[in-house]
């Protein structure tokens, strides 16, 4: 039977061919968003790839407490819940690098990054974003441009090399990682700022970043590590932010798209693609855009499904009921009391920022969910669900398409199903759009 990884190259490939065949990667920790995920997969009999970032997961824990080991074990535990097999899961690791340390001296945040990239080996990730494209604290030169393209690769190479030592010193006779190179603007996880328009990459950009990381990879004997070098990310003109959605306009990355055909093997990956209609990551995904990354629009179908549970339990057990969950008002406290993960995040005043919380495209509700008051008032709803029968009636006022899907006998209208069902909305077109169903 093949591995995840001899699949994953093999769609890549078949992009190449122009057979319009793509991957997506789902860029989260949630345990629910991961099992539906799963679900999807198992559905379609594809392989899963999935993706921690270095704010995530790193040697201290990360906002998730996890560290690389923990995260497969975590991964693992969900694939056993629903029986999908360990083969078909590829794990990656986004944005490794300096970034999570940027506020210290250059030489302190990569030693950092030097132990992140060697424990997500050791670990068994395969799939290796090097992206050292930030500046760090005495790094000189214009905060408003990127930082050059020869220190960047300069510190790509110097991780690629640390993770194939790390490969032969423990890993040594399983499969080798394979690495992605290159970042996107602007920084992951959505504009934060309201925009006119997101411009793509330029071919020419896009041929200096591979040529010059090419050459210092070459410089530092990695000759066969290049040769594992598969993707390079990009800005095809996707982005979201607070309220704005910005559709892929083939016609404005066609050069760029053309482009990657002069390189052996390689493909572009997309990041921020959430939110982008079905026709679009079609599109992505025939431009070569072969890997597109989701996260915030995964967690986000997840808060729009247990607000809309809560909407029912609102209308069976009656406003005034003291049995409440009272979820979304304990999240808002929760949030309020703990600013960090939203408030740099959304400007305005107290209005707005009230709005965000709750509806942003940026989705830093995501950061909340394992607060234990949160995860007590979710529990209390579904409890509250499980003993009562929620009409179809209801379901086809709060949740339409799920309503449907009961009706055709698909799914059980219980909490987690439709939970799950509504989170798999997002999975499903994706899953088209990559030729996977």
């Amino acid at each position: 039977m093949k591995s995840s990884l001899e699949i994953f190259l093999e769609l890549l490939d078949s992009n190449r061919k122009g057979l319009n065949k793509g991957i997506y990667s789902v860029c989260t920790a949630h345990p629910d968003v991961l099992e539906a995920s799963f679900k999807q997969a198992k559905r379609d009999n594809s392989l899963i790839l999935i993706e921690s970032t270095s704010n995530q997961v790193d040697q201290y824990g990360g906002y998730t407490g996890m560290k690389p080991i923990d995260f497969v074990n975590f991964v693992n535990g969900i694939a056993d819940k629903v029986n999908f097999p360990k083969e078909m899961i590829l794990l990656g690791g986004d944005h490794l690098g300096p970034n999570p340390w940027k506020s210290l001296p250059a030489k302190e945040a990569m030693d950092k990054a030097k132990v992140l990239i060697a424990e997500y080996v050791k670990a068994g990730f395969l799939k290796i974003h090097l992206d050292t494209s930030m500046f760090c604290a005495d790094d000189k030169g214009d905060r408003e441009k990127p930082l050059s393209d020869e220190i960047v690769a300069e510190r790509a190479a110097t991780l690629c090399k640390v993770a194939e030592e790390t490969w032969s010193e423990y890993r040594k006779g399983q499969q080798k990682p394979i690495y992605i190179i290159g970042t996107e603007v602007p920084i992951p996880g959505g504009a934060q700022e309201e925009e006119d328009e997101v411009i793509p990459t330029t071919p020419e950009d896009a041929t200096e970043t591979i040529a010059v990381t090419k050459k210092k990879f070459l410089e530092m004997g990695l000759d066969e590590a290049w040769g594992r070098v598969v993707g390079v990310v990009v800005q095809p003109g996707v982005e979201f932010s607070d309220d704005q959605i910005f559709e892929f306009q083939p016609e404005k990355a066609k050069d760029l798209s053309e482009n990657i055909l002069a390189y052996d093997r390689l493909v572009y990956e997309a990041h921020s693609t959430d939110y982008q209609v079905e026709d679009s990551l079609v599109k992505l995904v025939e431009g070569h855009f072969c890997i597109l990354k989701v996260g915030p629009w995964l967690t986000f179908a997840y808060r729009e499904a247990l607000l809309s549970l809560e909407a029912i339990e609102i209308e069976i057990l009656g406003r005034d009921s003291k049995e409440l969950s009272k979820l979304s008002d304990v999240l808002e406290s929760v949030m309020l009391e703990e600013p960090k993960y939203w408030k740099p995040y959304y400007p305005g005043n107290e209005k707005q920022q009230a709005f965000k919380r709750k509806y942003s495209f940026s989705d830093r509700v995501r950061y909340y969910w394992p607060f234990n008051e949160i995860e007590e008032a979710k529990n209390r709803l579904y409890n509250n669900l499980s003993k009562a029968e929620i009409s179809l009636s209801l379901l086809s006022q709060y949740m339409p398409e799920q309503f449907y899907q009961v009706c055709a006998g698909k799914i059980n209208a219980n909490p987690t199903e439709l939970v799950h069902s509504h989170i798999q909305t997002v999975t499903g077109i994706y899953s088209r759009a990559c030729g996977l169903s």
